[in-house]
């Protein structure tokens, strides 16, 4: 029973959460190291990475901020050489420019893809890569709903998020057999900043709301019990797998409930 009672503890491990200065990074940075996880909390947002880390140092546990931008192809680097290799990589990061395709310009394509793709993809690959040669790690990336059911004004970010679960669909196939894991959480709709417009139009919000089987959004810390399943030695047997947590969206066909 005991065992059981340990599949969660990250006591001892080290967690690079990209993303913490606000939203689910910053909810998965806290339910991290609520279980023990040694935080590195990095961000465009240097102000907001300490306020992350800084509250987890208040509540017990241990936390340094990073300042760091996805974009620049040193960032893995720094993020290794301030914090080492960690155990678990969490990346959170992304952008939208809600157009139709035929209004969406190459600076608009390059900068979508720029950050959610290749972004990630980089801090995949030299993180990824330090894992396997200490033989553990566990990789978290964030897909999203959006990844298999799309609305118009969303493809270039939806054709981004696709792309993540197959790059950690392949990282699973190349590394599971050097001790790493890589997965992708897919939220659905989750009050974070970047859904700020939407939680902004009382119309949108609800319809959204509706889509859901839960009949509402997603608070971001509802996406930290995710985060930390597949951090932990609870999900030991879990690689190249996307795990949905959207409220029963993608379970849900159509926009219409007929009478029953």
């Amino acid at each position: 029973m005991n065992e059981y009672r340990s599949l969660f503890d990250l006591h001892g491990r080290g967690a690079l959460v990209v993303g913490a200065a606000s939203g689910i990074g910053q909810a998965a940075a806290h339910g991290l190291a609520a279980h023990g996880a040694h935080l590195v909390c990095a961000d465009l947002d240097s102000d907001g990475a300490e306020r992350t880390a800084a509250g987890i140092r208040a509540g017990g546990g241990q936390a340094q901020a990073l300042a760091l931008d996805m974009r620049d192809p040193a960032a893995p680097g720094l993020a290794l050489e301030a914090g080492g290799t960690p155990e678990v990589l969490v990346v959170t990061p992304a952008i939208n420019v809600r157009k139709p395709i035929f209004e969406i310009d190459d600076e608009a394509f390059d900068r979508i893809v720029d950050l959610n793709l290749k972004g990630t993809f980089r801090l995949m690959r030299d993180v990824g890569r330090a894992m396997a040669e200490r033989g553990r790690g566990s990789i978290v990336v964030f897909s999203s709903i959006r990844a298999q059911v799309v609305e118009p004004g969303q493809g270039v970010y939806a054709a981004t998020k696709a792309g993540l679960v197959q790059l950690a669909r392949a990282m699973a196939a190349e590394l599971g057999h050097r001790g790493v894991r890589v997965n992708a959480i897919a939220p659905g709709v989750v009050e974070t900043p970047l859904t700020a417009e939407i939680q902004g139009s009382g119309d949108w919000y609800q319809a959204y709301a509706d889509k859901a089987a839960l009949g509402r959004w997603a608070k971001p810390s509802e996406l930290a019990g995710a985060v930390v399943f597949l951090a932990s030695d609870a999900a030991s047997y879990v690689t190249g797998s996307q795990l949905f947590v959207d409220g029963g969206w993608t379970a849900v066909d159509g926009r219409f409930s007929p009478p029953l």
